[in-house]
């Protein structure tokens, strides 16, 4: 029977990611719990009312109260609980009973889904919720357990498996994984707002949360029309900034007509081959006349000269105008200084290499903003460098030529914007956009709606 699952992912997936650099300093996500629920208020089977199982409990609590009010409002009739209830697996079980849509046990490992047949959720508890713990915080367990009753909601809405049968194109996979994560941004605006009862999530919860999204994007290179699609990095967490933003009805609306979908499939050889990846020096000598091609452009447009920034490779992290991480703009001669030795090429291994191209589409924004009389120095430049790093990187995902877009890139982009601020520190090294999750959001202005929405 159908599933609408989170992902098909192993615990080893999930531990990989334990690899890529974290913000140094940062501390662990706070505990989200402020008032614990029982296992059995939700009807938990399987349960073993251990920490992992009453901490789901205590989300899906709130999550039920949430639509019990949201639902009505939204679609203009009553929220019913889920009839089939919740089940918690113990996959590495061998006698664990299998939850319904499944045949053993195992075959929930790594996973949480929501099935429709018994209107019904099940996880793994054993090796999918602590890992979620583990690596991202309490917060990752309720945004996963938030996307599963999304499922839930489109049930109720008529999305069921049989619409999407008859109408594939109408509510293709990709689409309503999307619809799911909106429903979840807009339940956990709904907890950073402080109006829930049982949890508290911070914004530092939050960001750590978002890195749950990001490991369960698809495959680099997948199809958006694969059956099996969840979306890119960068979709789930557009999907989810959105529901956060702009709340339930504006999930509930979500089409194939308004949705973008950045995700594509190789169409390259080659491109599979590196999985979209260019080598650190090749990318510098793609990406960097690009920029310049780029924002000559649109300082030509507003009747301004372009200086065309040198672009100069240093030994250690650049120090002309403070600390604006492994790549920085140097207002006094009107310079870029990349460190191509130490943070920056670790980076670029580590997280790929559109990671290297939007930290630097920042510091070229940054002397865009300086030629055009715009404040370099202070929030508002910090937000307007991450904007027009947006612009740029939208205006080549749509067009053709040598210099493009590989799949991934976009994951890339989003990646890096949460996990460090580097690219939204203004000319001084400073007044950055807090948290990761702002950053994304002025980023994806300028990649859907261009240079205007960053103040040019």
């Amino acid at each position: 029977m159908p599933l609408r699952s989170i992902a098909l992912i192993v615990v080893t997936a999930l531990l990989a990611v334990g690899c890529t650099a974290q913000v140094p300093g940062r501390p662990r996500a706070a505990k989200v719990v402020k008032k614990e629920a029982s296992t059995e208020t939700v009807q938990v089977r399987g349960t073993d009312n251990g920490p992992t199982d009453k901490l789901a409990a205590t989300a899906l609590t709130d999550i039920d109260e949430f639509w019990t009010k949201s639902f009505q409002a939204t679609f203009g009739k009553p929220w019913k609980k889920l009839s089939g209830g919740y089940y918690s697996v113990d996959t590495q079980d061998a006698t664990a009973k299998p939850p319904p849509c499944t045949q053993k046990a195992s075959d929930v490992e790594g996973n949480a889904f929501y099935c429709p047949a018994a209107d019904a959720i099940a996880w793994d508890r054993s090796s999918l919720l602590p890992v979620l713990q583990d690596r991202f915080g309490e917060a990752a367990v309720v945004v996963v357990l938030a996307h599963e009753i999304g499922h839930a909601v489109q049930n109720r809405m008529g999305i069921t498996p049989e619409a999407e049968r008859r109408d594939p194109e109408k509510y293709p996979t990709i689409l309503t994984e999307a619809q799911a994560d909106c429903f979840a941004g807009a339940f956990l605006r709904n907890v950073t707002d402080g109006k829930s009862a049982r949890l508290d999530i911070g914004t530092d919860a939050l960001d750590k949360a978002l890195g749950a999204l990001i490991t369960f994007r698809d495959p680099v290179g997948t199809s958006p029309e694969d059956q099996q699609a969840h979306g890119s990095a960068f979709d789930r967490v557009a999907a989810f900034q959105d529901g956060y933003e702009q709340g339930t009805k504006f999930c509930g609306a979500m089409s194939v007509q308004n949705r973008t979908f950045t995700q594509r499939a190789f169409t390259t050889v080659a491109d599979r081959a590196n999985g979209g990846n260019l080598q650190f020096a090749d990318m510098l000598k793609s990406v960097t006349p690009d920029l310049d091609g780029y924002f000559k452009t649109l300082a030509t447009a507003a009747g301004k000269t372009w200086p065309t920034p040198r672009a100069e490779a240093t030994q250690t992290e650049p120090n002309c105008s403070g600390d604006q991480g492994p790549v920085a703009y140097c207002p006094s001669d009107q310079s870029i200084k990349i460190d191509t030795k130490d943070e920056l090429p670790l980076l670029h291994k580590e997280l790929g290499d559109y990671a290297t191209g939007t930290l630097i589409a920042t510091r070229y924004a940054l002397a865009e903003l300086a030629v055009q009389g715009k404040p370099i120095e202070g929030a508002s430049a910090s937000a307007a460098a991450l904007c027009l790093a947006g612009a740029y990187t939208g205006a080549v995902f749509q067009r053709e030529g040598a210099f493009g877009l590989s799949p991934g890139d976009f994951d890339e982009a989003v990646t890096v914007l949460l996990k460090f601020d580097y690219a939204a520190r203004d000319a001084k090294g400073e007044d950055a956009v807090d948290p990761g999750f702002a950053r994304v959001a002025r980023f994806r202005e300028g990649v859907f709606e261009g240079p205007k929405k960053c103040g040019l």
